[in-house]
């Protein structure tokens, strides 16, 4: 089955690092398959490749549907939903990694298992550094895969589990698991939610009337009206059923490494993480960076829309007044025709448009969220430069990214990263705008709420897209041959 958007095309949103997947479940609601929708569809901007949902019933079983292409174009239709009845059900949203575009439909989660004593389904945000290893040894036992996904292990590890109910399984499989992950899985009875022992990716449980949500972020249960109630902890299990919620901590406890990137760029702005709201922070990282990257300008201008709370806070801390210098077309998309040579030449200018009256003539300061290959901020720079602007400067809310992440985020390869090639001030020369700065990762820090900054011997956040600081070992990558900071 081919994706639903064979020509995609994404010209600003190409260049930059992408979650791979956002999950959502609920237990104890009528109909519970379309607040799972509602939620998946807040989520949708954690994957926008395809999505899944299972749902479960005493009188029908468990149910399931998968679909390429976004949220609203295949799960608010009432012929889909009639089919996932029940008042349990979980989904998933996933973006692709690189170079799997074209992926199949039996790669989209959530996965469904039957074992002895009943069926279960499992979505799973993150990734699985070991699942290579995992597979090899899964497949030498006798295990027949249907997907190329890592999360598939899982399902397979649970299986051979000796543990007499499924949460039980499941730690057992999870216990085998190196890497990252967020775990949201049902039985025929139960909700459960994992998050590993470092909660590099977020997990929140939410209260809706007599019922309970999992999600990957507030903002999704703000759309089915649930009520915020904690995130569930770095190494700890929920499993809720019609009595309650139950808590334990089935693996050896560590310090949490949240990841930094959420702060930054993947998470929603209207969510809140760790007790912070998304957006004062991204607000407080302009503001360091203006402490931190003074220049002399008319106009502070952000990349839409990622670059706008840094921008602001840029603007505010400096004097320089805000403007948006540069309109995004909310209704762009995806090409809406297969996107020829021409059109590609378009590039950005599909998605961006620059304010030609605010621009001409100013010293401009565009904010955003980051650099990646560059491509993008070279060609928003020719647009500035073209509209009129006297002079061009560069600042970003985040750190150079110069190493790959492993855990869950959608990463090129490094030599691909322009920092990982250039230093800054070839990036700037390679950009050609007039000046360009990094917000350092101590202001980093102290905008997501660490005074002090970066604790260097036991830093409070994953940041090795930043620091080449690897908090789990790639196994699978260092096997073929990537090398670690230290190895270097």
């Amino acid at each position: 089955m081919p994706p639903a958007h064979p020509f995609d095309f994404d010209a600003v949103d190409g260049d930059k690092l992408h979650e791979e997947c956002g999950v959502f479940g609920v237990i104890g609601v009528s109909d519970a398959a379309n607040f799972v929708a509602l939620g998946l569809h807040a989520l949708q901007h954690r994957g926008q490749e395809a999505g899944g949902i299972v749902s479960y019933a005493p009188e029908h079983g468990f149910n399931s549907a998968r679909r390429f292409g976004y949220v609203r174009d295949n799960f608010t239709k009432q012929s889909l939903m009639e089919t996932l009845p029940g008042a349990l059900a979980i989904g998933h949203v996933r973006y692709s990694t690189a170079g799997s575009k074209g992926a199949a439909i039996r790669d989209v989660q959530p996965f469904f298992g039957e074992f002895s004593m009943g069926g279960a389904a499992i979505a799973h945000n993150g990734n699985i550094t070991n699942a290579e290893a995992l597979r090899r040894e899964l497949i030498e036992r006798g295990s027949i895969f249907q997907s190329s996904s890592d999360s598939e292990c899982i399902i397979h590890l649970m299986a051979r589990s000796l543990q007499r109910d499924i949460p039980a399984r499941m730690e057992d499989a999870l216990r085998r698991v190196e890497g990252a992950f967020s775990v949201v899985a049902m039985t025929r009875t139960k909700l459960i939610g994992v998050r590993d022992a470092l909660g590099v990716r977020p997990l929140v449980l939410g209260k809706i009337g007599d019922g309970w949500a999992l999600s990957s972020e507030t903002c999704a249960l703000d759309i089915i009206g649930a009520e915020f109630v904690r995130e569930v902890e770095p190494g700890e299990m929920v499993v809720i059923t019609e009595k309650g919620v139950e808590s334990t901590r089935p693996f050896r406890s560590r310090n949490s490494r949240f990841c930094i990137f959420e702060h930054v760029y993947f998470s929603r702005p209207d969510s809140i993480i760790g007790g912070r709201s998304v957006y004062e922070t991204r607000r407080q990282i302009g503001v360091e960076l203006a402490r931190e990257a003074p220049v002399e300008a008319d106009l502070v201008c952000p990349v839409p829309d990622s670059g706008t709370p840094a921008a602001i806070g840029y603007a505010h801390e400096s004097g320089i007044p805000y403007g948006m210098g540069i309109i995004r077309n909310q209704y762009m998309g995806r090409t809406f025709i297969e996107p020829t040579e021409q059109i590609r030449n378009m590039g950005v200018r599909l998605k961006l448009n620059v304010n030609r009256a605010l621009i001409r003539g100013k010293r401009v300061i565009l904010v955003d969220d980051s650099v990646v290959r560059g491509t993008t901020s070279r060609k928003i720079k020719e647009m500035i430069l073209d509209a009129g602007a006297a002079e061009v400067h560069f600042r970003i809310a985040s750190p150079p990214t110069s190493w790959p992440c492993f855990y869950g985020v959608d990463t090129p390869q490094r030599e691909k990263l322009l920092a990982a090639t250039m230093s800054e001030d070839e990036m700037c020369a390679h950009l050609g705008v007039d000046s360009l700065k990094f917000i350092s990762l101590d202001g980093l820090y102290r905008a997501a709420g660490e005074a002090d900054g970066r604790d260097n011997s036991c830093p409070q956040y994953c940041d090795a897209c930043f620091s080449g600081e690897y908090p789990v070992e790639p196994a699978d990558m260092i096997e073929k041959g990537f090398k670690l900071k230290a190895a270097e």
